[in-house]
């Protein structure tokens, strides 16, 4: 079953404690959830007007600016040049969350965590018990009927071409390299270039 929207925030919650607010829209603008500690009804529709648009340089939630990282069709990421944290949002057909990640938090874990709490919500999503997730108890593979053939988790899959998509897209990863560069950041470049020689190691290039 799906969950509803406070169930999907509060596991986000509970697995990502950095991201400290949330909010839950369904249609064009309707809140049906968010947190005690967050009001962005004030600033909703210029924001949703901006995730649309997707050009946009920046959104102001709360009196905050954050920079614009990331704006395609289904996410969205932005950060706080002053370093008052980031927000990150996610939707699908059905929802749009919008949250609010600490300073201390890492925007791109809280991105994919928020992507993957929309897909909780989705009514259409099939239905998966624990017995049945593929991969759970046996290694992340499973055997056909015919016992042979191995397939891999299919949410694995599901993560891995998704993060593929945001490889691809120039204001996915591209972006943020961009965007760490220009900020001479060096821990974060010194981490990419480990990042860059694993994955050459890894392929064999």
């Amino acid at each position: 079953m799906p969950s509803s929207p406070e169930e999907a925030i509060n596991n986000l919650m509970q697995k990502d404690p950095t991201i400290i607010a949330a909010t839950v829209i369904e249609g064009n603008d309707n809140i049906v959830y968010q947190t005690d500690n967050w009001d962005i009804s004030p600033d909703l529709d210029r924001v949703l007007s901006s995730w649309r648009g997707q050009n946009a340089q920046f959104i102001k939630i709360s009196g905050i600016k954050y920079s614009m990282l990331q704006c395609t069709s289904e996410r969205m990421a932005a950060t706080s040049i002053k370093g008052e944290g980031s927000i990150v949002a996610a939707k699908d057909e059905e929802h749009k969350l919008i949250a609010y990640v600490s300073p201390e938090g890492d925007m791109r874990g809280a991105m994919m965590d928020t992507a993957r709490a929309v897909g909780d919500m989705n009514s259409s999503k099939p239905y998966m018990d624990e017995s049945s997730q593929l991969g759970k108890d046996m290694g992340g593979a499973v055997q056909s009927q015919g016992g042979g053939a191995v397939s891999i988790d299919p949410q694995l899959k599901a993560e891995i071409e998704s993060f593929l998509q945001w490889v691809k897209d120039d204001e996915g990863l591209a972006g943020y390299i961009r965007y760490y560069l220009q900020q001479d950041n060096a821990q974060i470049i010194s981490q990419l270039s480990q990042v860059y020689t694993d994955l050459r190691q890894l392929f064999g290039v």
